[in-house]
């Protein structure tokens, strides 16, 4: 995941208030997907994608605060 370190994390975060909220009204897709997603109606193609498209930098930007977070509670040797 040497990939995730060379993104900057301040990217990650433009990214996804940008990206991950967009559009933003009347509501986020990506809130709006994830109520389909629990109630169980995310079945279409398009509204998945939709959740895949917005929902990504979401996850690369908690992945990298993990791996952060678990580096920095490594011994260095």
């Amino acid at each position: 995941m040497k990939w995730l370190d060379k993104i900057p994390f301040s990217t990650l975060i433009i990214i996804s208030l940008l990206l991950g909220l967009a559009p933003f009204s009347p509501e986020p897709h990506v809130w709006e997907k994830l109520k389909m997603l629990s109630t169980g109606s995310l079945n279409k193609p398009m509204d998945i994608f939709d959740l895949l498209l917005h929902g990504t930098p979401w996850v690369l930007l908690m992945l990298k605060g993990i791996r952060i977070q678990t580096a920095s509670h490594k011994p260095r040797t």
